[in-house]
């Protein structure tokens, strides 16, 4: 199974910097980390016909349209394990690619590949496990493949060094460093990437891509613009982070933090910073949530709807615990109406993140 076919073009459209006009017009955080210079003839069809000037709306429409034509789509998650238990799916693997789905892929050159990047998304609950079946790469000729563990575009990781167990430079498994003693590596949560370079036609690699049950997601991104989540730190000292790369409205249902009890539910005059555990609701236009905008703290337990509309690119969910108790927030998202964003309204603090839309 794979993710929508468009979803490659809209990624060439965000690592193209031939066309600047449209390549502005993208959220920010999707811009490339350095442009392709791919020659126009490997540009989208549909960036050619549309040109430079095609809006995002537009681009947005294409990969809903792409998304009908791939049945994999309408499929469960309990549906795609249960398929991908009985027959491995396979398929070929491109220079820029998004992937939600385990399967054998393998990537295979058919001239020199500078510049590639795969995309992996899984199930919030899950982790994500590549495994490499085969690689024929040239090493000392330049070629390279690393895994990432979390997502990275224009320098800007998801998880953020601060949300993440590992240290930055650990987060990267280099291929030509470990070679095969490193075959099966592991994310810390639902998304992954790999970075690859490949000179000689004909050179390669094949991967295994498999997921595992994670029994308290920490770091998450969404691939929906709407659902529902509970969030849940059992005495971990953690950061973690739900991010959806939607403008949204998120309606926070439950909030239980440890460290009050029944009677303390004063709302404090000045946001969280003196707690060590508390929720913060954050908006922007990149992919880290430790450089994005504060839009709520909420640092008291409470039961019972609260509302609030981020316009922005990304918006984050994010839960500071102390490791001394077992918090939990529960919400429900949806992605923002047209009109909404046009007039916003029902929200006690700016929007921020609308001009950037």
């Amino acid at each position: 199974m794979g993710t929508p076919e468009l979803a490659s073009r809209w990624l060439e459209v965000w690592w193209s910097g031939r066309e600047p006009a449209a390549w502005n017009l993208l959220p920010s955080f999707l811009q490339p980390l350095q442009p392709l210079e791919l020659p126009l003839w490997d540009r989208p069809t549909a960036f050619k016909t549309q040109g430079p000037a095609a809006p995002l709306a537009w681009w947005m429409a294409q990969l809903r349209q792409a998304a009908d034509h791939d049945p994999f789509q309408f499929f469960s998650a309990n549906l795609k394990r249960e398929l991908a238990e009985e027959q491995l799916y396979r398929r070929a693997l491109r220079c820029l690619d998004m992937l939600s789905v385990q399967g054998q892929f393998t990537f295979t050159a058919d001239r020199p590949q500078l510049h590639c990047a795969a995309f992996f998304i899984s199930e919030p609950e899950e982790f994500i496990t590549i495994h490499y079946d085969l690689v024929s790469i040239d090493c000392q000729g330049g070629d390279f493949l690393k895994v990432f563990d979390g997502w990275i575009l224009k320098g800007e990781k998801f998880p953020s060094s601060q949300d993440h167990p590992i240290p930055t430079t650990e987060r990267y498994i280099d291929f030509c460093e470990s070679g095969l003693s490193r075959r099966s590596i592991r994310s810390s949560q639902n998304v992954a990437m790999i970075f690859f370079r490949v000179h000689e036609a004909g050179n390669g690699f094949t991967l295994t891509v498999t997921t595992d049950p994670n029994l308290f997601p920490c770091n998450v991104i969404s691939q929906t613009p709407n659902g529902r989540f509970t969030l849940v730190v059992p005495h971990q000292h953690r950061n973690c982070s739900f991010s959806i790369i939607y403008p949204v409205a998120i309606k926070i249902s439950d909030l239980t933090l440890g460290h009050f009890n029944g009677l303390q539910l004063k709302k404090p005059s000045a946001g969280c910073g003196g707690k060590g555990d508390f929720v913060e609701l954050l908006g922007g236009t990149g992919l880290d949530p430790s450089k994005m905008m504060p839009f709520a703290d909420l640092c008291y337990p409470f039961h019972g709807p609260a509302q609030v509309k981020i316009g922005c690119d990304n918006t984050v969910v994010r839960m500071v615990s102390s490791g001394k108790h077992i918090n939990r927030v529960t919400f429900e998202y949806r992605q923002l109406e047209p009109y909404e964003l046009e007039n916003p309204n029902g929200n006690s603090i700016p929007e921020f993140c609308l001009s950037t839309l």
